[in-house]
């Protein structure tokens, strides 16, 4: 499965590339807000990973950001997000990623990150263990907040909740050494898995959003939780890193 799962991902990555730093504003729509955009990028890739896999998997279900749910009570569920970083990419930056998870029961199973404009291919299946462009990797060995370097998002802005966002990142900030944001929730959290970074945090997510990245996180060593503690994500928010710096991130984000 993962072998699929990566070669899919391969695929939806240079469908992606013929649209980077190719778009016009006629491309470009809104969705529920001005903050969150769409483009033609967005729906042509989905469209082509949708088609292999119902071309490989004809009776497994598939949740798509731009399609929403086609089911067909399968116990598989594909999960995917074509272009996640929409904003990224638009502006020909390359912090961009196609995200595609497989759920089994409710639960993931195996999944891809792909970031095609950095030429960095992250994957994982349950139990295998995770890998970047083929080669294993895992959490990095920080042991401290104060010397993590962290990332996070900003997902909850396009509710307009900027007051809870910015007295979490006022309250975190100061504990760490150094914060990151690339604009992908996808990429963050592989790139927690592979030691770039030591922790991520983010809510007012979707599951295409952080559902592969959690999987190759998991893998790779990295607890993966809500900021309860629980695996209520990302609904209720969600936090990745090392042991060590997910369980601070944890005290000063639980309400």
């Amino acid at each position: 499965m993962l072998d699929f799962i990566v070669e899919l991902a391969e695929f939806a990555g240079r469908e992606s590339l013929r649209y980077f730093g190719k778009l016009k504003a006629a491309d470009i729509e809104g969705k529920a807000t001005d903050k969150d955009l769409v483009s033609i990028a967005d729906k042509a890739v989905e469209e082509v990973i949708i088609r292999k896999i119902t071309e490989k998997f004809p009776d497994h279900d598939i949740f798509g950001e731009e399609t929403g749910h086609a089911g067909k009570n399968s116990e598989f569920c594909w999960v995917i997000d074509p272009i996640d970083g929409t904003q990224s990419f638009v502006k020909h930056h390359p912090y961009y990623s196609i995200s595609i998870a497989l759920y089994q029961n409710g639960k993931g199973f195996a999944g891809a990150v792909n970031a095609p404009a950095l030429g960095r291919l992250f994957a994982a299946q349950q139990g295998v263990g995770a890998f970047e462009n083929g080669s294993a990797i895992k959490v990095s060995d920080c042991t401290s907040l104060h010397e993590a370097a962290c990332a996070t998002g900003f997902a909850r802005l396009r509710e307009n909740k900027v007051e809870p966002v910015v007295a979490k990142f006022a309250r975190i900030l100061p504990q760490m050494r150094d914060i990151k944001r690339c604009g992908s929730a996808a990429l963050d959290l592989a790139f927690t898995a592979a030691g770039i970074y030591d922790g991520y945090w983010e809510e007012g997510l979707q599951l295409y959003d952080v559902a592969a990245g959690a999987i190759i996180a998991r893998e790779a060593g990295a607890l993966v939780y809500d900021f309860y503690g629980k695996d209520n994500y990302p609904a209720d928010g969600i936090i990745a890193g090392t042991p060590a710096v997910a369980a601070e991130l944890l005290k000063l984000l639980a309400d």
